[in-house]
């Protein structure tokens, strides 16, 4: 691959690591060049029906989603899906994954789903094969949604964090109502035996002030094939809710969560985190952006159409998503070369002294990106969970090497 002009780098603060100090130049010259992407997050509505009170797109540092159209207009969806194609086209890519994404992305209505995904597979199963997915809080979730995504074959995703108290500590309306009896509602639709096939999971973010098991058994009932555990997203600078420097609340409440399953009759679920510890300490390769060392392949389309990276960035500094392209060429190979891209892709390059010297960094990985950042130098930081996630993984390790050993005789 012939690498754009390192110039167009631009991570929005431009003293700070990786737009400074990440010397790209060195990276290619030892032969590296950047994965293309594989997974697009499309931002199909900025807005949402619920104000949780944790949102790193509505209540942290960048309030860009200010400045977007509410819903992406069907020409721009277009055009977007024409750019991955080219992307998928020139990279010779098997597959690719959309994810229809906000905001709450089905405040577009029945018809635009329908038509984005149509689209979709219409504008890109010619050229590679196509996953389609959606993540939403599920309060909007009818049976006319759930035939959209049975025709089309989208997986949907619900965020929930709990039971009825859990969840609606933080997960209210605007008016101050919990979203639990919705959501719920939207669910039992769902687990329907015409509709159980498209349900890929949970997605809960993580309060320490809920009981960890009461949490865990509460999302068990909607027999989910899989539970995303969501470290609430923070930094240096900003540090995560009743984070403790002295202690280790989040993995206290994790490893309550990880004996219960671990240790049930029956597998109930995947939990993602625990899985991917799991396939990292026993010398697999992950794929979270949680934990390991695993490139991470994601953009993400807004309602304009703007190119961006991940959307956890919001929670760090305005403009932390910005990707600055310029002339011609495909912008998503463009983007490949963004500093914070590309420090996303190179795995134990990116990681601070202090990881590298760590004992469990590659199953840690340096933890997600985004909890890396201080205001004074950037992203070249052990995660704010740092302490948190070491505990963690011992935890799991020495129950699975116990188990392993004891299977051996």
């Amino acid at each position: 691959m012939t690498p754009v002009p390192l110039s167009l780098g631009n991570c929005g603060e431009q003293n700070l690591w990786p737009a400074s100090g990440l010397d790209i130049r060195e990276l290619v010259r030892n032969g590296w060049e950047p994965l293309p992407f594989i997974e697009f997050v499309i931002k199909i509505h900025s807005r949402c029906n619920l104000a949780c009170d944790y949102c790193y797109i509505y209540e942290m540092a960048d309030q860009s989603w200010r400045e977007q159209p509410k819903t992406m207009s069907r020409t721009v969806f277009d055009d977007a899906c024409r750019m991955i194609g080219e992307h998928a086209r020139t990279h010779a890519l098997p597959m690719v994954e959309l994810v229809f994404h906000g905001g709450e992305p089905l405040l577009v209505g029945h018809d635009d789903l329908a038509y984005f995904a149509r689209q979709a597979r219409m504008l890109l199963e010619p050229i590679t094969n196509v996953r389609l997915g959606i993540q939403t809080n599920g309060v909007l979730l009818d049976e006319k949604f759930l035939d959209i995504c049975h025709r089309w074959g989208i997986r949907i995703g619900i965020s929930i964090d709990g039971g009825e108290d859990e969840n609606d500590r933080h997960r209210r309306d605007r008016r101050g109502a919990g979203s639990y009896d919705r959501v719920a509602a939207g669910l039992a639709r769902l687990d329907a035996d015409n509709h159980r096939h498209l349900f890929s999971g949970l997605l809960c973010t993580i309060d320490v002030a809920n009981d960890p098991v009461q949490t865990y058994e509460a999302l068990v009932k909607f027999q989910p094939p899989a539970v995303d555990f969501l470290l609430p997203h923070g930094n240096w600078t900003t540090p995560p809710p009743a984070l403790d420097y002295r202690a280790t609340p989040y993995a206290d409440w994790l490893i309550a969560v990880f004996d219960r399953w671990y240790h049930a009759p029956k597998l109930e679920t995947q939990v993602r985190l625990f899985d991917t510890i799991i396939d990292l300490i026993l010398g697999g390769r992950g794929g979270s952006e949680a934990v390991g060392l695993a490139p991470m392949r994601m953009a993400v389309i807004e309602t304009d159409g703007t190119l961006e990276q991940v959307d956890e960035l919001k929670s760090t500094f305005a403009g932390a998503t910005k990707i600055r392209t310029e002339g011609e060429g495909n912008p998503l190979d463009q983007a490949l070369w963004e500093p914070s891209m590309i420090a996303r892709q190179i795995g134990l390059d990116a990681l601070s002294d202090t990881c590298r010297g760590c004992p469990v960094h590659t199953v840690c990985g340096g933890g997600h990106y985004v909890h890396r950042y201080r205001a004074d130098n950037g992203f070249r930081n052990p995660s704010v969970y740092c302490a948190d996630l070491q505990k963690l993984i011992h935890h799991i390790s020495s129950r699975v090497r116990a188990d392993i050993n004891s299977a051996a005789g």
